[in-house]
């Protein structure tokens, strides 16, 4: 089975940067084609589908206002703690802060994995609730029923 392939002139214009921008990237170790590198003098650049969405993860950043500086330290960070492709990560942008929604933890990759916050998931709390009321389901209509017949609150 074989790769598709895109070449840079190819990759840059996907993704709707400069050729220029796509060559200090590699020449800067920001993003290096997976498929081939350039070797020499002549040679070509060959990029995945998988370099073509982190290109554009970085294109989209730097639109947002992320300095470059700052983008190499989020995928440095991504590269070596996230085990999912960087494409499909989560981020929050703060001002100058990028954020990482990594399942429950939300971690400022700029600050170099600290945590700031945890998300507390909200959205089973009303199944949980009901499986409770059902699994206790007899003894709490029994005790609802006394409290009635006494005349007291039932809270």
């Amino acid at each position: 089975m074989s790769i598709e392939t895109y070449s840079g002139h190819s990759a840059a214009e996907i993704v709707g940067i400069t050729y220029r921008q796509l060559d200090y990237w590699a020449s800067t170790n920001l993003i290096r084609p997976t498929a081939a590198d350039a070797s020499g003098s002549g040679s070509r650049r060959l990029y995945t589908y998988k370099d073509l969405l982190e290109l554009k993860v970085i294109k989209k950043l730097l639109d947002a206002g992320i300095k470059l500086p700052k983008i190499r330290i989020v995928f440095a960070y991504m590269r070596e703690h996230v085990d999912t492709e960087i494409a499909s990560a989560h981020i929050v942008i703060d001002g100058n802060s990028v954020i990482l929604c990594d399942g429950d933890n939300l971690i400022d990759v700029v600050r170099h994995g600290q945590g700031v916050l945890n998300v507390l998931p909200l959205a089973g709390v009303k199944d949980e609730i009901d499986r409770r009321i059902v699994s206790l389901g007899e003894r709490i209509r029994v005790v609802e029923t006394k409290a009635q017949d006494s005349g007291a609150a039932i809270l």
